[in-house]
């Protein structure tokens, strides 16, 4: 005769067995249906590019869809929030930049969410700097061209911008230069390249990824870059640091997800990642077109790598006096 406490634990038993057997299978699971990556920006900038790259990449790998939305506005902040107030079950991605995860939280009092507590990177696409770009018809050839205008016209020269990594190297350089000129906001970086060449804007700071094809087509004049040295992809434009030394503004692009999602699929996700990033065809394209540099980082390497942005970015914004909205 069997006592209730044997059968009691035979079923314990029964239900340890069936749950250590279904929980790898649902490990495996995801993804099970079409998983979306939030681009926190209009379409055609860099993490709108490199979103789509990477996304196809991991789309063929695991036969679900993986679908691009753009959700620009408020320097990005409309597309995080969007991802912050999502299920966190791994169907809703986030590309990260500079701008989501290391300026906003300095340039703004309260963006509404906390890039530490509420997202967490599961990996990094790579890092880049930006060019400082004026129309093809412009008068100023060199850096020096501008800054001499500038400290002959104070406040005359606009620069535009459509995010906090444009925005605040302009800022930056006005102040390490000695000279005054206007910003001018821009919802999408269409608008901006269409007011650049119409001449209602003098010049901006373009990562590298989305001012390349205007630069190749000769439309856009690079002045300077920011990476600490020349890229030797542009080995003739001259870096801002050897104008002002120790002066470069460099930033990342991202895959995130809410801090909740579950660690398995964080895992599942940082190995997809890197091995899009390593892929031959994806990998030569981030070099050689869009100046980025990809690198294998574990979710450990990811997250002290957001932090550090974050840190070096206060120091950005602190430099350029840019007061909190």
């Amino acid at each position: 005769m069997r006592t209730p406490h044997r059968s009691l634990c035979r079923r314990s038993l029964l239900s340890l067995v069936t749950a250590l057997a279904v929980t790898p299978a649902a490990a495996q699971a995801w993804p099970a249906k079409a998983v979306r990556i939030i681009v926190p920006f209009a379409p055609g900038g860099s993490g709108d590019i490199t979103a789509r790259l990477v996304g196809k990449y991991i789309e063929d790998k695991t036969g679900q869809p993986f679908v691009v939305e753009n959700k620009p506005g408020a320097n990005g902040i409309v597309g995080v929030l969007a991802v912050k107030g999502s299920a966190p079950d791994g169907y809703t991605l986030m590309l990260a930049t500079t701008s989501t995860n290391a300026a906003n939280i300095h340039m703004y009092k309260d963006p509404g969410y906390d890039p530490e507590k509420d997202f967490q990177v599961v990996g990094i696409i790579g890092s880049s700097g930006a060019f400082l770009v004026v129309p093809a018809s412009s008068p100023f050839k060199s850096v020096a061209d501008l800054l001499a205008h500038a400290k002959a016209n104070p406040g005359k020269l606009n620069f535009g911008y459509f995010n906090a990594s444009s925005q605040v190297p302009s800022e930056v350089l006005a102040k390490r230069a000695g000279v005054e000129w206007q910003g001018v906001a821009y919802k999408a970086i269409g608008t901006a390249w269409t007011d650049l060449y119409a001449g209602a804007i003098d010049f901006m700071f373009v990562d590298l990824t989305a001012a390349r094809g205007q630069v190749v087509d000769s439309k856009a004049r690079p002045l300077a870059i920011s990476l600490p040295q020349r890229s030797p992809l542009y080995p003739d434009v001259p870096a801002l640091s050897e104008t002002f030394p120790d002066f470069s503004t460099t930033g990342f692009l991202a895959i995130a997800v809410p801090r909740a999602v579950p660690d398995d699929i964080k895992q599942t996700l940082n190995g997809l990642i890197n091995e899009a990033i390593l892929s031959p065809a994806i990998n030569k394209r981030l070099v050689e077109e869009f100046a980025l540099t990809p690198r294998k980082l574990d979710l450990a390497q990811c997250a002290e790598q957001d932090r550090a942005e974050r840190a070096k970015w206060a120091e950005y914004v602190k430099i350029a006096r840019i007061e909190p909205q």
